[in-house]
């Protein structure tokens, strides 16, 4: 009898075995990349942009498949600014939680990988038992009421016949990869945020300078109006519209101010720190140049470098792993128990060996015949789901490439601001400057004067924020390409068919988290 239990045994194994290389559910297929030669249609695409002789004003080239430095940033050659981002790498709180979460991820699939072993425990029991009389006795010594200590070492497998569990792990692991690329768009939206930020205060500083020399020529021409009020050769009204002219201009300085203030604060905040511990450093136009030579990166490629896209893949990748945990569920449950230990009724002849118990193989099929429709309804959740990952992901690739095209017109169309900006900046300071001396010679009245200044204010100010738009644009640029982060290792570009892998990195849970550096995260 022994032998053919242990025949049955030794077959249903077999059986179980037989079937373990099966995985229900779809297997993951990453998504075709479109197929396109570039983001822009042919009557869009040019090669570079216009030049203009001015800061900023440089002649932009756009390289089909030129590679970008994982610190792009470095592009502006600014050392204030590096230093300004590699603080907040380090401090920043939307980091910070990126970081944690990735942990997170990781731990939550080390627990579900952790299912594919076998569980083993020990277990300590003691009762007092009672027999019916009409029973045989339970103890060979008759006794009854009788206590019993039991001491066990357990051991339990569920032998994932259908892969459920292997299916939950491979979904498990992809929620790690998104959460890894999520810390990636983190570092990314990051640094582009500090430099946006440090561009927009260069940007103010200018226009304050600009303002105030637009002020300074205003005083100069009330001076002069008030002196020929006194000699009679001009109207009080004269002399006042130019005074309220002046008062206008004067008004538009503490705004421009203020939003100074807010932008340091909020660099403040980028680094980590509190509005009472503004950055040292400060940024002005002149101390930036900008890259002559920008990428235009394929849409192929695209796709590859996007962190948003990878991590929105990742969760395709994730949601197809759980539509086959969700159809595991529906099909019969296999587990294998064992255990070995002692039973006795006293601690002191617990461990002797007459009082072993074992039971070396249970084997347990179960299988749900209903449920009210709870597992099939899980499934369809599960395919829904499915879709709604493919959807994002679509979603995803088309925001990317009309972020990467917006970009690249936008830049096309800066410079040629920028040409007509500085044209108009110096036709209107040629103008102010030839009515200023029509009007000290009195062969212009004041209709004139403000008119010229006016227009000159406008003019300089248009001219700043050109030249601080362009710098924008190619950060923008950068961040919708994907920031580089893929050549942390400093190996650069070296084979661009290889799709390069999410490197996590290693911070110690008891350690404040750094930036990634090339040991912790390389391309694949």
């Amino acid at each position: 009898m022994n032998a053919l239990r242990a025949a049955a045994a030794a077959a249903l194994l077999a059986f179980v075995g037989g079937l373990m290389g099966c995985m229900v559910g779809p297997d993951f297929k990453r998504p075709d990349p479109p197929k396109d030669q570039s983001v822009l249609s042919p009557e869009e695409r040019i090669a570079g942009t216009v030049s203009t002789n001015v800061l900023g004003g440089q002649a932009q080239r756009f390289v089909q498949d030129m590679d970008i430095p994982e610190q792009w940033w470095t592009v502006f050659q600014s050392q204030p600014l590096d230093a300004l981002i590699r603080e907040a790498l380090q401090a920043n709180a939307d980091v910070q939680t990126a970081i944690q979460a990735l942990k997170v991820a990781r731990q939550n699939a080390i627990a579900q990988r952790a299912a594919l072993f076998p569980t083993v425990g020990p277990s300590l029991a003691l009762t007092q038992n009672q027999t019916s009389n009409v029973l045989s006795p339970a103890l060979a010594n008759a006794l009854n009421p009788f206590g019993l200590i039991t001491a066990l070492l357990n051991v339990a497998y569920v032998i994932d016949v259908f892969g459920g569990v292997r299916r939950a792990a491979e979904s498990a692991d992809a929620q790690t990869e998104q959460a890894c690329f999520l810390l990636e768009a983190a570092y990314l939206t990051l640094s582009s945020n500090v430099v946006v930020a440090a561009l927009t205060e260069a940007s103010l500083r200018g226009q304050i300078v600009a303002t105030e020399r637009t002020i300074a020529i205003q005083r100069e021409t009330l001076t002069l109006l008030q002196r020929r009020f006194a000699i009679g050769q001009a109207a009080r009204a004269d002399v006042a519209a130019q005074e309220a002219a002046l008062a206008q201009a004067e008004a538009t300085l503490p705004p421009l101010r203020n939003q100074l203030s807010q932008q340091r604060h909020l660099l403040a905040q980028l680094t980590g720190q509190t509005t009472a511990h503004i950055p040292a450093q400060t940024f002005e136009l002149s101390s930036l140049r900008l890259p002559e030579s920008l990428p235009a990166t394929l849409p192929s490629r695209l796709i590859e470098q996007r962190p948003d896209v990878r991590a929105a893949e990742a969760n395709v990748h994730s949601a197809a792993a759980a539509i086959g945990v969700a159809v595991a569920n529906q099909l019969p449950q296999f587990t294998l128990a064992a255990n070995y230990g002692w039973q006795s009724q006293t601690l002191d002849d617990l461990f002797d060996p007459n009082n072993g118990i074992t039971s070396l193989l249970g084997v347990g099929v179960t299988q749900t015949w209903f449920d009210g429709g709870a597992l099939l309804a899980k499934r369809r959740a599960a395919e829904a789901a499915f879709e709604q990952a493919k959807a994002q992901y679509r979603s995803t690739v088309l925001t990317a490439i009309r972020n990467v095209a917006d970009t690249l017109r936008a830049l096309e169309f800066d410079a040629l601001t920028l040409a007509a900006a500085s044209n108009a900046e110096r036709a209107a300071g040629l103008s102010l400057e030839i009515t200023r001396r029509r009007l000290a010679a009195g062969d212009a009245g004041i209709l004139d004067i403000l008119n010229a200044e006016s227009t000159y204010e406008t003019s300089v100010l248009a001219l700043v924020q050109a030249q601080a738009q362009r710098f924008s644009d190619t950060a923008a640029l950068y961040q919708a390409l994907g920031g580089g982060w893929w050549n942390r290792d400093g190996e650069g570009n070296l084979n661009p068919a290889k799709r390069a892998t999410c490197k996590a990195p290693g911070a110690q849970p008891d350690k404040p988290a750094a930036a990634p550096n090339a040991a912790e995260m390389r391309r694949g």
